[in-house]
């Protein structure tokens, strides 16, 4: 069983200023995220900020226009940072309020802050122009970027006490993670193509026609764009599947977070799905009232208690 912290803690000024900053960043920045984490009780939403405020951060050198080598270096004095949080060298008084909310997060959540280090690995990853040959290669990335954010969620959320399968909660989480990434990949298709960058496998992009890559508004001529696009719904539908399982295992508040964040991005899957091509003419997202819809739909549980049904069915 992995535990947190439920009870409201005494946080300093200077803390509760750290933290007000990092969900300043969050309401502005996270499209999706913020959604979820207001679900969440005021100990667990502002860790969850500062986890965010420290990733976007990361996203940012990444997404950045600074060359290559000028990145690489500013991402290895995040890493410093992060280091220095880890060993407790940052101060209430630290003029970093990310650096600040970050720590005091991991002096009240058992969060494996290497995952972190694993973000800034996938970032670097980016920066040195990486492609992927395989789906096994692409999951490396993945895991990085997204499923070591999984398993940090999960250090702030907890399991349940009895939680039946919790010694599994940190693959699921991973799993989860690697979901979220992949419907990523596909709605960003175009724009990371614009940016040089190449995300889906290249044994997938030949399979279907698609090596010449994603340059205009339509897919490459001759290509069975859609048949790509469908055959990674399907992948991520399977990691969808299996990282729902977490869902029972969490609390009623964390579970709605997390059902919220997956949901959204489902529904953002059911989308590319019906309409693949419109990736390559745009973002594609979901109106601010069907997210609304979403988050209510994981705080009344509904998700959990399904993913719970199948589970035993599957047991029976």
């Amino acid at each position: 069983m992995i535990r947190t912290v439920e009870s409201e803690q005494h946080v300093s000024a200077p803390v509760l200023a750290a933290y007000s900053y990092c969900e300043a960043v969050t309401g502005q920045q996270a499209r999706n995220f913020a959604y979820g984490i207001r679900l969440l009780p005021t100990p667990k939403r502002r860790a969850m900020s500062a986890l965010y405020a420290f990733s976007r951060r990361v996203d940012d050198i990444g997404d950045g226009t600074l060359a290559p080598d000028v990145k690489a270096a500013r991402l290895e004095d995040t890493r410093a940072l992060l280091a220095r949080i880890r060993e407790g060298g940052v101060d209430e008084d630290d003029t970093d309020p990310v650096a600040v909310a970050l720590s005091h997060t991991a002096a009240y959540f058992p969060v494996p802050l290497g995952g972190l280090d694993e973000l800034i690995d996938g970032v670097l990853m980016d920066v040195h122009g990486e492609t992927y040959e395989t789906w096994d290669d692409l999951k490396v990335y993945c895991r990085c970027v997204a499923g070591a954010i999984g398993r940090l969620s999960l250090g702030v959320f907890g399991t349940e006490p009895g939680a039946r399968g919790a010694e599994r909660a940190p693959e699921y989480a991973d799993t989860l993670g690697l979901a979220l990434q992949l419907t990523n990949i596909l709605r960003d298709v175009r724009e990371d193509a614009a940016g040089g960058r190449t995300y889906l496998p290249a044994d997938d992009l030949a399979k279907f026609g698609c090596s010449a890559g994603f340059n205009g508004p339509t897919p490459p001529e001759g290509s069975d764009f859609a048949g790509l696009v469908h055959f990674e719904v399907r992948r991520a539908r399977t990691l969808f599947a299996e990282g729902y399982r977490l869902l029972p295992m969490l609390d009623r508040r964390s579970g709605a977070c997390v059902a919220a964040m997956a949901g959204i991005y489902r529904r953002l899957l059911d989308r590319i799905e019906r309409e693949p091509e419109a990736v390559l003419r745009g973002r594609v997202s979901l109106p601010g009232r069907e997210k609304a819809y979403v988050a209510v739909r994981g705080l009344s549980g509904l998700d959990a208690r399904h993913v719970a049904r199948r589970t035993v069915r599957r047991r029976a």
